[in-house]
């Protein structure tokens, strides 16, 4: 869109914040247009961290050496966080958690390179896939996943 630059003649005063404006339609089934990322309790499947050759490995994912040593560290015999506990579906170090394990904007960008206005979308698109690869297209997890991220809470 074209916008235009607001000029404000004292120096010393700030420009009028911008607004944004609410798109207040909603897409099919009454949702959101976009959906919103939202961590999902007993869902767990970031928690595997060895999902096959169609996702990255840590040596290609981190650049300091100590961060592929603690990543590698983690992966149990299954493929598995050694933290994460199977029969509750919740980490046990969670408050302690590697930054790695922390979806926030700014790890994205250090991690992936994504800039911090795509996070939302990137970090919904990241879940369905790892989602879809640990449980399946069809999952309990997948569904509850895509009800919380288009949910208009």
């Amino acid at each position: 869109g074209n916008k235009r630059k607001l000029t404000t003649p004292n120096p010393s005063v700030p420009p009028p914040p911008s607004i944004t404006v609410k798109k207040t339609t909603s897409g099919f089934n009454g949702r959101n247009k976009e959906p919103k990322w939202q961590c999902v309790e007993k869902c767990g499947a970031c928690c595997k961290l060895e999902k096959g050759p169609n996702f990255p490995s840590a040596e290609e994912i981190f650049d300091d050496p100590s961060d592929v040593e603690l990543f590698n560290s983690l992966v149990g015999s299954d493929g598995w966080c050694i933290h994460f506990d199977k029969s509750t579906r919740k980490c046990s170090i969670y408050a302690d958690r590697p930054y790695f394990c922390r979806v926030e904007p700014a790890i994205f960008e250090t991690l992936y390179g994504i800039e911090k206005k795509k996070f939302n979308k990137e970090a919904c698109s990241c879940c369905i896939d790892t989602i879809k690869a640990v449980y399946g297209s069809s999952s309990k997890e997948l569904e509850n996943f895509n009800a919380a991220i288009w949910s208009s809470t």
